[in-house]
């Protein structure tokens, strides 16, 4: 009888947990993705992050970012950027190192935000005070449309955000 209540306590838990995603992260909505690319500087730079789709919403009104809203640039964990070395972005310099990258969307702009908090769910607990960097990255039109949100890492340094029709990119050195 307590081998039976046991037995079912186990496969109602491995339900819930199977449900809920479990620990497999690719069963998540929003699966796990990993950018990584070694610049021709040497630097080899990293983007762990989880891929939202569009599903016929609309960016910015249905799903984040929204305006003015400082935004996890991603699903689930906050995205982490990852440098090896140290990175020239315009006139200012990135130390080497792992952070949270945050965003803010503008119509023509997006503000790119480079966080020393990287180990925290969302933004929930983003701190203006923990930025180790932010700049201001170019918006365009994304061809084709980005079904599911990447990033793309060139060897030459440009770093590139597709999702729906935007596309979000800036150079690093």
């Amino acid at each position: 009888m307590v081998t039976l209540a046991l037995l079912a306590g186990s496969v109602a838990f491995s339900f819930t947990a199977t449900a809920q995603g479990g620990t497999d992260k690719s069963k998540r909505p929003s699966p796990p993705a990993l950018v990584k690319e070694t610049l021709n500087n040497g630097a080899v730079i990293s983007i762990d992050y989880s891929q939202p789709s569009v599903k016929g919403r609309t960016i910015g009104q249905d799903l984040e970012p929204k305006a003015g809203e400082v935004w996890r640039t991603g699903a689930n964990e906050a995205t982490v950027f990852e440098t090896s070395k140290d990175l020239k972005i315009g006139d200012k310099t990135l130390p080497a190192g792992k952070y949270g990258l945050f965003s803010l969307s503008g119509d023509k702009n997006w503000t790119i935000i480079f966080n020393k908090t990287w180990k925290q769910w969302g933004a929930f607990n983003y701190k203006e005070a923990d930025d180790a960097l932010r700049i201001t990255a170019t918006k365009s039109k994304a061809e084709p449309f980005a079904e599911k949100m990447t990033f793309t890492i060139d060897k030459n340094g440009t770093i590139t955000l597709l999702w729906g029709d935007n596309k979000i990119s800036f150079t690093v050195q």
